[in-house]
């Protein structure tokens, strides 16, 4: 997804909205499925204007903007979500730390696990609280907002069964290496 595509379908939800307000809107809604920064989201604006997507509405105090889309954005967006096939992201430090997890003591990979499971209950309870704060209605926003949070829920909820379940795959392996760690030694070359 690309922070172009997720300004456009924001300021076509809103029907017009300043950078503020983007900003804002994109911590509610999407801050689990897309963050932007606010340099990187200001940026994607100005380039969203220079490229005829969208159109300053309005000009407030203190330089504030307000931003449209145009038939041009609009197309656009159209085009993103019905012709370009989605590009799934296959990048998980997590998961890429858990190859390396052998280079480390057994307690301590157990505890790195076990910190990862302890922050993704935290997100879950998180996410949880901010599920009831929100006012949710029948708008485009709140329905399909609604989806990708329970999307959200439910996959977090998957990787923490997950986690247990390496957790145990850990602690069932650990005295099976201590068995074979003496055994290893005594073929290893004795040096001098």
């Amino acid at each position: 997804m690309s922070l172009r595509h997720a300004a456009l379908g924001l300021l076509v939800e809103m029907d017009g909205a300043s950078g503020y307000d983007l900003l804002k809107m994109f911590e509610i809604t999407m801050g689990n499925v897309w963050q932007a920064t606010q340099s990187q989201l200001y940026g994607e604006l100005n380039k969203l204007t220079a490229d005829g997507f969208i159109e300053v509405a309005s000009e407030g105090p203190r330089g504030r903007k307000e931003y449209r889309v145009t038939e041009a954005g609009r197309a656009e967006l159209r085009h993103w979500l019905l012709d370009v096939p989605p590009k799934f992201v296959r990048r998980d430090e997590v998961l890429l730390r858990l190859f390396f997890l052998g280079q480390v003591s057994p307690d301590e990979a157990a505890g790195f696990v076990r910190d990862q499971a302890a922050a993704l209950d935290r997100r879950l309870g998180e996410l949880g609280e901010l599920e009831g704060n929100i006012d949710w209605g029948d708008e485009n926003l709140s329905f399909y907002g609604r989806l990708a949070m329970e999307y959200g829920k439910r996959f977090m909820a998957m990787r923490r069964e997950w986690y247990g379940w390496v957790l145990e795959e850990m602690a069932e392996r650990e005295p099976k290496m201590a068995e074979r760690e003496p055994k290893m030694a005594e073929r290893e070359p004795k040096k001098d």
